[in-house]
């Protein structure tokens, strides 16, 4: 969960989920919970927000199963994430989550173009193209600014592409399940 200087750390639920906030990397999180630096967490699926290369090594998002990076293309979400790609320092592979308001190919080029010589290996079978529209825009401030995760008034086009994500995090856990 993102914050600005939070004062403390914790770890809240929200709709069924934990979220944390606040903690510098797993260790910190683990003796929140009080587990023992050698046990494993008991989470199926952790989703990590990185903004910054040092958040990016403390969380050791190199060894995660899957890795998005997620973008808009004003110049301020470019930027940040351009700087955490000029970080990394051995190769990654990564998915693309694009937020644009009209789906082009040239905002992939672009963003291919922004990221030569970097130590990226960008997944070219898979993209997720979010739609940046008035509709979308107003019922996400909403549910920021109630709180909640409504997903009913979001348009058909945002709620396949949440699908989408959500089917490739667990496409693992789903083909281990329909193998036992």
């Amino acid at each position: 969960m993102p914050t600005i200087n939070p004062s403390k750390s914790y770890i809240t639920e929200y709709e069924g989920i934990d979220v944390s906030v606040g903690f510098e990397n797993y260790e910190e999180i683990k003796k929140y919970l009080g587990i023992a630096p050698e046990k494993e967490f008991e989470y199926d699926i952790a989703l990590i927000d990185v903004d910054s290369i040092e958040t990016f090594e403390k969380f050791y998002i190199k060894t995660c199963e899957k890795n998005y990076f997620v973008t808009s293309f004003d110049l301020y979400s470019l930027k940040k994430g351009l700087e955490i790609l000029n970080g990394i320092l051995e190769p990654i592979n990564l998915t693309k989550i694009l937020f644009s308001k009209d789906i082009l190919k040239e905002d992939d080029e672009y963003l291919n173009f922004l990221s030569l010589g970097k130590k990226v290996i960008w997944n070219e079978n898979y993209r997720v193209y979010f739609p940046i529209d008035n509709g979308d825009e107003s019922v996400i401030i909403e549910n920021q600014r109630v709180a909640k995760i409504g997903i009913r008034k979001l348009s058909s086009q945002y709620k396949e592409s949440l699908y989408y994500i959500v089917e490739d995090i667990l496409a693992g856990e789903i083909n281990s399940r329909r193998n036992s």
